[in-house]
């Protein structure tokens, strides 16, 4: 597999077309997509025509881009004028955009080519990827366990070489779930820092305005930088982007705090071992690492989840939707609000907000000493599909094996997740790097040093 970054410099130069990359993926993607289910759609004849442009601009004399010829997946849940935005729901079968999300636009602008539309969850509310629309994505190291969710498609597109770059989007670990489970990267950058899709004059819940940001996945980080770089900056259609420096480096202390068990809860010791693992390539690379947790951990996981289900009863309420969700999401949506105790009372819900001030200030104080913290993505292995399902206690084992992964969502902190071994069954092992508020840089850097080589799909 080539890197987008292999990919973009070798059609700059001449040495491939766009035309061979694509017709490359295409091909990929027509052997391997039928059994995965990872594309719900694939834009054939659309890429190839991107494909020739690219070209065109290429024979004349002309740069188109950064990211010139290399292919992406767009999960189901962002812009694209090339087919409906369905988040994965049978009641969003024909919604076509009328323009791209400012992310889309932004990488297609930098020569990236759309190869697919990548699967997920109804409205992006599980961990696990399958839905009554599109159906299951398969998980290509073990179709027993599960691909990941949200953005379990777009993850899968990247790891099996359908598409170099996937575009997801992260709430609750809906970028670093499904890339740890599939071994390759992903990014979920700081607030602020991508612009998000955003419909004029439609209202926003507080979590997804707080906690969701649009991210990235890849099949490295250099790839996750390359693609970081050209999608930051502001965007006049989101009120929450900011505009901050794209490049240079950030004058903070190379410190590193392990966390291999967050909050005594219990860890798999293959995923343990896989911890200890990139602690010793971060301490190789000239890291200092320590083994401490960071602050106000529960509070801000118990938090992520009453606020994340309490939204989720109000914007989701059956009554309203104009189609019912599918029965899985119906079932997860039952059984996570009954076990989270989401708010009944509009005291509680602002009391919960205002909690959020102190325990970012915690964090904050904490990541002044230890602006990297490293652990698990998920503290079990990748687990079987529909893992989330089963009830009050299974939605709850689920939340509790994510707990670091969420507070990064709550604090909205980058995070990076990158492949760091297999286990017995040789599914990947992920990790994740989490790092202060707007240092993506950094946390870039970290996860780099952090990372094993990616594992091959069957």
């Amino acid at each position: 597999m080539s890197s987008a970054a292999e990919i973009a410099a070798d059609v700059r130069a001449g040495r491939s077309t766009a035309v061979e990359v694509i017709e490359r993926h295409l091909a990929r993607a027509a052997a391997a997509n039928p059994r995965l289910g990872a594309l719900t759609v694939v834009f054939d004849d659309r890429a190839r025509e991107e494909a020739r442009r690219v070209d065109a601009v290429v024979a004349s004399g002309g740069d188109p881009g950064p990211l010139a010829g290399v292919p992406f997946s767009v999960k189901e849940n962002i812009d694209l004028t090339w087919s409906a935005t369905t988040q994965g729901w049978r009641g969003a079968r024909d919604a076509v955009p009328e323009a791209d999300a400012t992310i889309v636009r932004r990488v297609r602008e930098a020569g990236a080519i759309p190869i697919g539309r990548g699967n997920m969850p109804d409205f992006g509310m599980r961990w696990d990827t399958d839905n009554d629309l599109w159906g299951r994505t398969l998980n290509p190291f073990d179709p027993a366990r599960t691909a990941g969710g949200s953005s379990g498609g777009d993850a899968v597109a990247v790891a099996t070489d359908m598409a170099a770059l996937g575009l997801g989007n992260d709430f609750g670990g809906s970028v670093r779930i499904p890339a740890a489970a599939n071994g390759i990267a992903g990014m979920r950058p700081s607030f602020g820092r991508v612009p998000r899709a955003a419909v004029r004059g439609m209202p926003v819940a507080m979590t997804l305005q707080q906690f969701s940001v649009n991210g990235l996945l890849a099949r490295s980080v250099d790839d996750l930088a390359l693609v970081f770089g050209v999608v930051a900056g502001p965007d006049p259609d989101d009120p929450v982007s900011l505009d901050l420096p794209r490049a240079g480096t950030e004058d903070r202390p190379r410190r590193v705090a392990v966390v291999r068990d967050p909050l005594g809860w219990g860890v798999d010791a293959e995923v343990a071992a896989s911890v200890d693992a990139a602690a010793a390539r971060l301490s190789a690379a000239g890291w200092t690492v320590e083994e401490v947790e960071p602050p106000m951990l529960e509070d801000a996981a118990v938090l992520w989840r009453r606020l994340a289900c309490t939204d989720m009863l109000l914007t989701l309420d059956p009554a309203v939707l104009p189609e019912p969700l599918g029965e899985a999401a119906t079932r997860f949506l039952r059984d996570s609000t009954a076990a989270a105790r989401p708010f009944e009372t509009a005291a509680g819900y602002a009391a919960a907000w205002a909690r959020r001030a102190p325990i970012a200030a915690d964090w904050r104080r904490f990541q002044v000493e230890h602006p990297i913290v490293l652990g698990p993505v998920q503290t079990s292995v990748v687990p079987r599909i529909e893992f989330d399902l089963g009830g009050e206690d299974a939605a709850t084992a689920a939340w509790r094996a994510l707990v670091l992964t969420v507070a990064a969502n709550f604090l909205g902190l980058p995070a990076v997740a990158v492949p760091a071994g297999v286990d017995a069954g040789g599914v990947p092992i992920g990790v994740q790097v989490i790092g202060p508020l707007h240092g993506d840089l950094l946390t870039l850097a970290a996860a780099r040093d952090a990372a094993s080589r990616a594992p091959a799909p069957v």
